[in-house]
């Protein structure tokens, strides 16, 4: 699994790459932390199919 990940930024507006800042396993899948390195925004994503960022 990579540690950085292309994303759209709210906080910035543009596409960046996001750093993989945590990362275990839950019942529902593997869950990652992400985070904005220019503005510390964050989301996580669990097995890639939930995804706090949608919100």
């Amino acid at each position: 699994m990579s540690l950085e990940l292309e994303h759209e930024c709210p906080e910035c507006g543009e596409t960046r790459t996001f750093w993989k800042v945590a990362s275990m396993e839950v019942h529902l899948g593997t869950k990652m932390k992400w985070d904005c390195p220019e503005c510390d925004y964050g989301f996580v994503q669990i097995d890639g199919n939930v995804d706090s960022s949608a919100v």
